[in-house]
């Protein structure tokens, strides 16, 4: 009964390689509306667009290095050797 459960929660709901671009998407939105913020001049829209940017280029690099501690971490876990 575990096993199962286990094994659905590593289900992906999205494809592989849009799972591996997302972070890389979030990083070019971010830069694309921090870019945008510089020229926008209605209302309020430079602000949203920086908040936003801002917001975007976190996600995306908290993302890339969470997946990349994760699997250097899985890496070693799979070469440790128990004496």
């Amino acid at each position: 009964m575990k096993r199962r459960q286990a094994e659905a929660n590593n289900t992906m709901w999205v494809s592989k390689p849009i799972y591996e671009s997302l972070p890389y998407f979030y990083l070019l939105v971010g830069a694309l509306t921090l870019g945008a913020s510089m020229y926008v001049n209605y209302w309020h829209w430079p602000t949203i667009c920086f908040v936003v940017g801002l917001f975007c280029l976190v996600a995306g690099l908290v993302v890339l290095l969470k997946r990349r501690d994760y699997r250097v971490n899985d890496r070693r876990v799979g070469q440790r050797q128990d004496n």
